[in-house]
């Protein structure tokens, strides 16, 4: 992973001084709340429900044990004893004192870690596959290209206050779970005929209040016009977006607006005037940040594992979590794992300190003292040998992280909701935790099949429920809590929006609905093997409207 140099460190130490004395003349009455506003969300402070949250940066989802140690260490010292990981790769604290936030962020920059833009109108984490580098499906490393990415977008001074957020995803395998199609720029990495890496770049993505797909606007860019050509769209952006109404100042309205040619048309006339500027990418900086993104040093085994194999036979729980929790790796002997964060009766994507610091001591232990954390709110241990799985599945077990349900419906992408967010209109967590407990046989589970189920509790969409199969959306109606449900969504690479079901529901009904949805399901499809998904785009969404809202109901 990127180690920082003495400009990075003295850039953090500069940072911290610097908000501590803004905070401090805030707490003092020097500051008012509308000056104190930029500041602080600019370096990931917002003030929720109950207290300030702080949301802290995991470049491309990819940690260290040492900092996985420290966050531990700051949800013991400075909040309640957990911290919630989001579903773009950071992860939030809820409970910090404003005043102590600056001991957060000094602790933080012991480790190299920031809460740099994470929050306010500028270009957010750079996201990315949690399986980048070791994907047996993976075309390239997207890592050194996030990790440029991330440094020309930090503190860039066109772009500190855009018309809104901004976020970029990364993608270079042949599946999608970066959920790219769905962010303001969405990148695809691919080589060419000539083996030269090239980029197809869509724009215009996003979820909230008007959710929308991102279209491409260049099929094939040379890998070293990468920072230049975004910069063109976002000159762009920042010249033309909304700065008026925040509800159509995301650059997905723009793109929408334009139309696709128009928009594209804009960029590469902004582009001609830098387009071989220094900003280009040049051989030698792409070889110094791929330097840090090495591999590890594997042993060399065969694919084959005659003790894996023996355990699978003899312990069932093993396999399953087997089947589900571990994945194929691009390196023979060697398996990628998911550390479930979504045992029923924890709020989905929440760790305690124990539970992190467990998960340093595994990646110590099992992993090349590496982890990674999902766009679907888990841990990953990249690198683990087949031959140590079981051990590694029996200490993990200690600490509640084999839940065997990746891929599930109970897998539940959820956002804090109304129990943590001023913004929400409802509360997600107790709806995640009924539908959990409602599909927590596993045999039950296991023959519906893979179903991914997102909860929002508001319209800004944290949840991401407009691209889960299931989508589950906290709606206000004159102050009562009710939930609408959208079908068809996918984040993926045949990425769509969902449908709306129809009219809401209470908090009471939700479970049971899904229950009719996923039996109906059951009914419909045309084999075992068919997926919720593809069953619902071969049949649409009138017959689940109709059992849904039949008269019985």
């Amino acid at each position: 992973m990127y180690q920082y140099d003495n400009y990075d460190h003295q850039m953090l130490k500069d940072r911290v001084r610097q908000f501590r004395g803004q905070t401090d003349r805030y707490l003092a009455g020097q500051l008012s709340d509308e000056e104190f506003l930029p500041l602080r969300l600019q370096n990931g402070l917002y003030i929720q429900r109950h207290a300030p949250m702080l949301r802290v940066a995991v470049p491309y989802g990819l940690l260290s044990s040492k900092q996985v140690r420290m966050l531990a260490h700051i949800a013991r010292k400075y909040d309640k004893g957990y911290g919630h990981f989001s579903t773009r790769q950071n992860i939030q604290f809820n409970w910090p004192e404003l005043e102590r936030v600056p001991d957060i962020l000094a602790d933080l920059a012991s480790v190299e870690m920031h809460a740099i833009q994470t929050s306010g109108n500028c270009i957010r984490n750079i996201t990315t596959d949690q399986f980048a580098g070791i994907a047996a499906d993976e075309i390239l490393d997207p890592r050194p290209y996030c990790e440029i990415l991330r440094q020309w977008s930090t503190f860039h001074p066109e772009f500190a206050f855009l018309p809104r957020k901004f976020k970029i995803a990364v993608n270079a395998a042949k599946a999608d779970r970066a959920a790219t199609q769905v962010h303001d720029i969405g990148i695809y990495l691919f080589h060419d005929d000539a083996g030269e890496v090239r980029a197809k770049v869509m724009v215009g993505g996003g979820l909230g209040r008007t959710p929308a797909i991102g279209v491409a606007i260049c099929e094939d860019l040379p890998e070293k016009h990468l920072l230049t050509y975004l910069e063109a769209i976002l000159r762009v952006y920042n010249r033309y977006g909304d700065r008026e109404n925040k509800y159509k100042a995301r650059i997905k309205i723009l793109v929408k607006a334009l139309g696709a040619d128009r928009f594209r048309q804009m960029v590469e006339d902004e582009w001609r005037h830098f387009r071989d500027g220094s900003a280009t990418l040049i051989a030698e900086e792409l070889d110094r940040v791929r330097g840090f993104f090495t591999a590890p040093e594997y042993t060399k085994f065969p694919d084959a594992c005659a003790d894996l194999d023996e355990k699978l036979a003899a312990d069932p729980a093993f396999a399953r979590w087997y089947r589900h929790n571990t994945h194929d790796h691009k390196v023979s002997g060697y398996r990628a794992v998911t550390l479930s964060l979504k045992e029923t009766g924890n709020p989905p994507g929440d760790a305690t300190d124990r539970q992190m610091d467990a998960a340093a001591d595994l990646a110590d232990a099992f992993s090349f003292g590496e982890l990674r954390v999902s766009h679907e709110q888990n841990l990953i241990l990249s690198d683990v040998r087949k031959d140590a799985l079981y051990e590694l599945w029996k200490q993990a077990s200690a600490h509640r992280f084999t839940t065997p349900n990746i891929g599930m419906l109970t897998n539940i992408i959820c956002c804090p909701g109304g129990d943590f967010c001023s913004l929400a209109n409802a509360k997600s967590i107790p709806v995640a935790e009924d539908i959990q407990r409602r599909f927590e046989d596993l045999d039950y589970l296991y023959d519906i099949g893979e179903i991914d189920l997102n909860i929002s509790g508001c319209m800004n969409a944290c949840g991401h429920h407009h691209v889960g199969h299931i989508g589950v959306l906290g709606v206000d109606k004159k102050g009562e809590e009710w939930y609408q449900l959208k079908l068809g969504g996918s984040s993926g690479i045949d990425a769509s929006l969902g449908d709306i079901l129809g009219k809401s529901f209470s908090r009471a009904e939700v479970t049971d609905v899904i229950e009719k949805i996923v039996q109906l399901y059951l009914e419909l499809r045309s084999d075992e093997s068919e997926r919720f998904i593809d069953t619902y785009r071969r049949v649409g969404v009138e017959p689940f409207k109709e059992r849904v809202y039949a008269k019985a109901h």
